[in-house]
């Protein structure tokens, strides 16, 4: 009989999402009248149509592989230049940041990519994690066999959980031990929070100190509106030989549906061999890309490249604009109910302390059953999350301002 990986029988019940969604057909089969007033503030997902500039180079690039003398099989599994060199100037080098070409690979997601990461990185690494956490980190680690079992509170054995709180504003102290790989989400996925200069030199300093490597989630850094506060981990001198940074089209250039991300591995990257020996991970990144990868679609990677056009920036600019609008209606309309509210102000997520008496999935439940309004409960993040939820600003104008009214008929304190 064929040995299954016994690792996935340590996850928890449902991934965070699925079990939402589990709820929310539950709740719309019960109530099959109330379905179609269900507003979704509750998954990530972006809802305004597609930039221009971007439809129109998708259409270009289909008639292209409509004609044979311009049809493209097989990409180079890397991402095609065209693609890596606008990144690399549009998003780093023009930015003072020295990263190469060869340096970006382009794939069809962030969340693949921080899990796939995995695939290079030894056994026996000591991992901190923030809780609250963007559950990917923590799953692909226990799928991967780098854990022990959960705990009553969901947490895994073998794991150092880096507590995120109100009182540091979200972002962690540095630990007392070593650990060996560190992930980080600035703008963070769930709070909303944003990591200072001098906190980022902090995580650099560390990692540098003990040859540890951070792996830095930056899907959100369009969103920045404060010009001092870091968009990139490479802002940080030394990043480049201590991080690998990810970043993606999904939210900011509404392709959650499309699919194009990218990974920024700098070839002053170095991990540890077995037999102590240093060892360049961007070689070992790009062979795991040719092994295991067929690169994104020429129409896709034609439409991300059409994104740092001049049109494509202002479009970019305007969903952006549109979503953080958002997230202001939605912030003014908690406080105003009296409730603790984080983020909203450089990313597309409030954070926000339930009532008192009420805990995550209290209000979750609530919010569905009594406003038909979906939220994501706080304590799906992980322990520290408990008693807080977070609600998306990625919907249309009117959806959100009917949210707010549903939430001021609750009366929520």
């Amino acid at each position: 009989m064929a040995r299954i990986n016994d690792n996935y029988l340590k996850l928890k019940a449902g991934y965070l999402f699925p079990e939402i969604a589990r709820r929310v057909n539950a709740f719309t089969e019960a109530n099959p009248e109330a379905a179609a007033k269900i507003i979704r503030c509750g998954i990530g997902d972006v809802t305004e149509a597609l930039p221009l500039a971007a439809r129109e180079a998708m259409h270009r690039a289909i008639d292209e592989l409509g004609d044979r003398d311009s049809f493209r099989g097989y990409g180079p599994e890397q991402g095609y230049e065209f693609l890596r060199s606008a990144i690399a100037e549009s998003n780093y080098r023009s930015r003072g940041m020295a990263i190469a070409d060869d340096e970006i690979f382009v794939s069809d997601g962030s969340k693949c990519d921080t899990g796939n990461f995995l695939d290079i990185l030894g056994p026996g690494n000591r991992t901190a994690i923030t809780d609250p956490v963007y559950p990917v980190y923590v799953d692909t680690n226990v799928m991967v066999g780098n854990t022990g079992d959960a705990d009553d509170r969901g947490a895994y054995e073998g794991l150092v959980y880096l507590p995120c709180t109100a009182e540091n504003q979200f972002v962690p102290a540095i630990p007392q031990e070593d650990v060996d790989v560190i992930y980080l989400c600035y703008p963070n996925n769930p709070t909303g929070a944003t990591a200072s200069r001098e906190q980022l030199t902090a995580w650099v300093d560390y990692a540098k100190a003990r040859k540890a490597i951070i792996l830095y989630d930056a899907a959100y850094e369009a969103f920045i509106r404060d010009p001092e506060v870091p968009r990139s981990i490479y802002e940080i001198p030394g990043a480049d030989t201590c991080a690998v940074e990810f970043r993606s089209f999904s939210k900011n250039g509404g392709f959650t549906g499309v699919r194009c991300a990218y990974t920024v591995v700098p070839k002053a990257l170095v991990g540890s061999t077995a037999s102590g020996e240093d060892q360049a991970l961007h070689p070992l990144w790009n062979r795991r890309m040719c092994t295991k990868f067929n690169s994104v679609s020429y129409p896709v990677q034609r439409a991300a490249e059409a994104l740092f056009s001049e049109d494509g920036q202002a479009q970019i600019q305007a969903l952006i604009d549109h979503y953080m609008g958002n997230a202001e209606l939605l912030s003014q309309t908690c406080k105003t109910l009296g409730l603790e509210v984080y983020g909203g102000k450089n990313a597309p997520y409030i954070w926000v302390r339930c009532p008192e008496g009420i805990d995550s999935w209290g209000m979750f439940d609530k919010m569905l059953n009594e406003a038909t309004v979906v939220i994501t409960p706080g304590s799906g993040f992980g322990a520290a999350g408990e008693g807080y939820f977070r609600i998306s600003a990625f919907n249309s104008r009117a959806n959100v301002e009917e949210v707010c009214h549903r939430m001021e008929a609750l009366g929520l304190s």
